[in-house]
């Protein structure tokens, strides 16, 4: 993941300040480690967010100021790093804080998630209610996430809503449901040693697609999203609501990108998944410069 960024002025300073705040040799991780060890939720979610920060302090002088940012989920750390509501430090270590609490309420039940393909909506979310699944991830583009006890995600993966398709995620648990309940009050607990700032550029939330003007606002709804539904349709429509028309993709990139092409057809027409810095002249062009 980091191989492409570290040969960047300042890359591996960077990276020592975030390692020291993390406890994690993000080096090491992001370059060396094998895939299952990267995939430890405790160890992926400071990664992701580090890769993303790392990618945005290439392009933060191409990127206009006034552009809007979204996350989804973990990746909503990082959204409000860019947006000046946490410094790359805080948001780094909160991820790892994140990803280390999360992983360890995932280890006290059996639990798992799984995507729900195709399906109207609302149908979809009223036949998993009927399973004690939660929808999880409301991501659009005919995509949600189920997250509950592994037995019931288990039994959707066999037995599929007609008209749907199911497939089982390779994840730690069920993550944004009340299972998560002991990360979320890990994390505020920790929050209490972070002072936000006001987002100093449109900054959307998962929760409802809202732009959130308030620093405090943000933090806090970080520290409930690990037990609540991420609603990156509404978070898309906020988007286009904004007149967005050109959408840039921090790494790991090409998930939220693709959801965007299909969701967003005709009013997305420019759209950039950023994988290397090789990539920076792609954003220019995006952005219209």
């Amino acid at each position: 993941m980091f191989t492409p960024w570290l040969d960047l002025d300042g890359t591996r300073e960077k990276l020592a300040r975030w390692s020291e705040v993390t406890g994690l040799d993000l080096v090491h991780l992001g370059t060396e480690a094998d895939a299952e060890t990267i995939q430890d939720t405790a160890v992926a979610q400071p990664l992701i967010v580090a890769l993303s920060l790392l990618a945005f302090g290439e392009l933060r002088e191409v990127v206009p100021g006034h552009a809007p940012v979204a996350g989804h989920s973990v990746g909503e750390l990082a959204a409000a790093a860019v947006a000046g509501v946490l410094s790359d430090e805080d948001a780094v270590a909160l991820a790892a804080v994140r990803g280390a609490e999360m992983a360890k309420a995932c280890a006290a039940e059996p639990t798992s998630m799984a995507a729900v393909m195709l399906g109207e909506p609302d149908e979809v979310v009223a036949w998993l209610a009927e399973h004690g699944l939660a929808a999880a991830n409301r991501n659009g583009a005919g995509q949600i996430v189920a997250s509950g006890a592994a037995e019931a995600i288990a039994r959707i993966v066999a037995e599929p809503l007609a008209g749907t398709k199911v497939r089982q995620l390779k994840v730690a648990g069920a993550f944004h449901t009340d299972y998560m309940a002991p990360a979320e009050a890990a994390l505020r607990e920790h929050a209490t040693s972070i002072t936000p700032a006001d987002p100093t550029r449109p900054l959307l939330s998962n929760a409802d697609g809202a732009v959130v003007s308030s620093g405090a606002e943000y933090l806090d709804r970080l520290i409930k999203q690990v037990t609540r539904p991420v609603r990156w349709d509404l978070t898309m429509d906020g988007l286009v609501s904004l007149g967005v028309t050109a959408t840039i993709e921090l790494p790991p990139a090409g998930t939220l990108t693709g959801l965007v092409k299909r969701q967003l057809k005709g009013v997305v027409t420019k759209t950039v998944a950023v994988k290397t810095p090789a990539e920076a002249a792609s954003v220019a062009e995006a952005v219209g410069q």
